[in-house]
């Protein structure tokens, strides 16, 4: 079922878990993840990013075609939109939710820029998330990690002037696999204290790929609602690949064993970030057919 990322993670802040948001690239990997997500009878959302395919038309119409005929809520979003055009275009495809990312402009500005999306996007029923600080690269750990976490203050002050529906902090994590020799460090304290002052607002990790299990369990747990991942799922495409015997007639089995990959490992952290069976059905049903439906009424 397609619906919007602000009903899904509004009901995680309530519920106190979160939701898996793996980068898609294909519609092969697209549909892997909502076999995941159905087998654990979770919600999820689909993020999908320019850099993995710019025919954005195309993939919008497939990613909410796949996101509709699905068992679960499922939202497809737009991540680190970064050009006004990108953005405008995701809403035009059909993407339910729309990230907003100025977390590397001054505060006014990222508050300023922001809150025209948001104009935008809730006027045709489009979520939007938003980035406070900044989560950089996992190579670049060492000067990174500390140079832009997520003030509480500014969160705050953020969301209000801004009408946000989410909102990625750092808090520790970076995007990208780590250096040899670093682990990335959370500061559960800092998270535990942006999430009471802003009275329990749904909040977003990104750069989770290589941040330890445990640490995983325990943020989706004080306040963390959504996952992004992408990292370890091409990590768990490229081992099993590497692994598999490709002899004789076994090349025929490449690209199912490219869907399952992701597939097993995403199941598992839809465990950890404590999503799985947290699937309902929404009242108005589909979106795209709630859509359909309200333009016949007018016509």
């Amino acid at each position: 079922m397609l619906v919007t990322m602000k009903e899904i993670l509004d009901r995680a802040s309530a519920e106190n878990y979160a939701v898996a948001a793996p980068n898609v690239h294909t519609e092969l990997n697209a549909r892997s993840f909502v076999e995941a997500a159905e087998e654990m009878n979770a919600p999820l959302i689909i993020d999908f990013n320019f850099k993995c395919n710019p025919d954005i038309d195309l993939m919008g119409k497939i990613l909410c075609d796949i996101a509709e005929k699905a068992s679960v809520p499922v939202a497809v979003n737009l991540d680190h939109g970064a050009e006004y055009w990108k953005i405008v275009s995701a809403i035009r495809a059909g993407f339910t939710s729309v990230m907003v990312d100025r977390s590397s402009e001054p505060f006014e500005k990222n508050v300023e820029e922001t809150a025209e999306i948001v104009k935008i996007a809730h006027a045709v029923g489009v979520s939007v998330e938003a980035e406070l600080g900044h989560v950089g690269q996992a190579d670049q750990y060492a000067t990174d990690r500390d140079a832009a976490l997520t003030s509480v203050k500014d969160a705050m002050n953020f969301i209000e002037q801004t009408g946000v529906d989410c909102l990625a902090v750092a808090i520790g994590t970076a995007h990208g696999a780590y250096p040899k020799g670093y682990k990335p460090y959370l500061d559960f304290d800092r998270l535990k204290e942006i999430k009471d002052a802003t009275g329990g607002f749904p909040l977003v990790l990104h750069g989770s790929s290589g941040t330890a299990e445990e640490d995983l369990y325990r943020v989706c747990r004080m306040g963390i609602n959504k996952v992004n991942v992408a990292y370890d799922m091409c990590r768990a495409c490229c081992d099993t690949i590497l692994e598999a015997d490709w002899s004789g007639s076994n090349a025929y089995k490449f690209w199912d064993t490219l869907r399952e990959a992701p597939k097993a490992t995403l199941k598992h952290l839809i465990e950890v970030y404590g999503s799985d069976n947290k699937a309902w059905v929404p009242e108005h049903g589909s979106l795209r057919k709630l859509s359909e439906q309200d333009r016949v009424g007018t016509e």
